[in-house]
């Protein structure tokens, strides 16, 4: 019996564009159902009961939620098509680890940039998102991708907060190129060199657009 595979996701979500990328570089068909996040569908509150929100995959009737997550059970699942964790037991952890980082941090520091009111917590917020991104191009260094020369869980983990740069430069008024050269350069490589990636991505205004009616929406202009 072939697989059933559903997406229960949000375009603009870059924790569904994870799961995206994944479910391409495994070659992997599945249904995608776009969710209404102010107005959850009876499906998304019966898949996932304990929070309530995206992202679900749902495989063969069997839920599994949040991204990181879901990465490894691909990667597990699929494991002949396309590696995404290393083998290595140490290299694995370092990849769980960095992909932990992103989680807790990189989506942190680039909410506070768009939710920043007045010039002191604007640069409050700008200093701590630079120091985060800083570290993730220190991390990368001369390497092409994150786990050397092959595209993997890392960059997947990271790549996914690429589309939001525009967002980011626009409420936070500065240049990702000019702070994190490097950074900018990666991420151009996996659009260019990863059909997963490039297939994923979306206009970045839509994303601009997004974060300007979730503000007005919260109430804050």
């Amino acid at each position: 019996m072939a697989d059933e595979v559903t997406l229960l996701d949000f375009l603009p979500s870059m924790f569904g564009m994870r799961v995206r990328i994944a479910l391409a570089e495994k070659g992997i068909k599945y249904e995608y159902k776009e969710q209404d996040l102010f107005n959850k569908s009876p499906l998304l509150l019966e898949m996932n009961p304990v929070h309530k929100k995206i992202l679900v995959l749902i495989h063969n009737g069997k839920p599994i939620s949040e991204s990181l997550i879901i990465l490894e059970y691909i990667d597990e699942v699929w494991h002949d098509k396309a590696p995404l964790l290393p083998s290595d037991p140490y290299e694995r952890a370092q990849a769980r680890f960095w992909a932990d980082f992103i989680d807790k941090k990189v989506n942190n520091v680039g909410r506070k940039v768009w939710f920043a009111r007045g010039d002191e917590e604007k640069e409050t917020s700008k200093k701590e998102f630079f120091e985060v991104w800083k570290q993730m191009e220190a991390e990368l260094g001369k390497k092409p991708y994150f786990g050397g020369e092959s595209f993997g869980s890392v960059d997947i983990a990271l790549v996914v907060f690429s589309p939001w740069f525009y967002t980011y430069e626009t409420f936070g008024n500065f240049s990702m190129e000019e702070e994190c050269p490097k950074i900018v350069a990666w991420a151009k490589r996996c659009r260019e060199n990863k059909e997963s990636v490039a297939r994923s991505f979306h206009d970045e205004t839509n994303n601009y657009d997004y974060v300007v009616q979730l503000k007005k929406k919260i109430g804050i202009e």
